[in-house]
């Protein structure tokens, strides 16, 4: 079974160095990454707000999944856990 139990900065550390997202700020306890397309892709810029909690809820964990825009939650979830 895939692992669901991520900490905001492991999150961050893996869409930051492998994932080609970029630190937009910080605002209070949330971090904002930012991953803007090559010129080649069809796709607009994603915007990914993660909060920095010891543990993320599910529904939290869904939610950045998609904002990063994972079209596989379990598949997003197993490349986080591969590379944190």
């Amino acid at each position: 079974m895939v692992t669901r139990d991520f900490s905001g900065e492991e999150i961050y550390r893996v869409l930051v160095n492998t994932g080609n997202f970029r630190h937009v700020r910080t605002s209070g306890s949330h971090l904002i990454v930012e991953w803007i397309p090559p010129e080649d892709h069809n796709t607009e810029p994603r915007r990914v707000t993660i909060p920095l909690h010891d543990r993320i809820d599910l529904g939290t964990l869904r939610s950045i999944a998609d904002q990063a825009g994972a079209e596989n939650f379990d598949a997003f979830c197993e490349w986080i856990d591969q590379n944190r």
